[in-house]
């Protein structure tokens, strides 16, 4: 059930079914951009060797959005505030399909 802002919440699944983390957002891939970004880091965009699957679960229902996500580091921006780190971490997922969860 969507929130009055429009955002919705989806909790991060294990390979075991525990729920470990919650990130909102207005779409399922806005939350997993934020999930993915929690990821260990590659050097660079062109280093990224391995994907993680993440599967986030919209609270309220029972689908589960799956994604492969990756993420790197990238230096700070020319035009970059003077309170940004001068390395950011970036990320980009994949959708990989949606499943629905059985009735336990």
């Amino acid at each position: 059930m969507p929130r009055e802002d429009g955002k919705r919440n989806f909790a991060l699944r294990e390979t075991d079914g525990t729920e470990s983390s919650v990130y909102s957002g207005n779409t399922p891939r806005q939350a997993a951009l934020k999930a993915a970004r929690r990821l260990h880091p590659a050097p660079s965009e062109e280093e990224v060797d391995d994907r993680a699957d993440l599967r986030l679960r919209e609270k309220g229902t029972d689908r589960v959005h799956v994604y492969q996500g990756w993420a790197w580091t990238e230096g700070k921006p020319d035009d970059g505030p003077e309170w940004m780190p001068d390395s950011v971490t970036r990320a980009n997922v994949s959708k990989q399909g949606i499943e629905h969860l059985d009735d336990e």
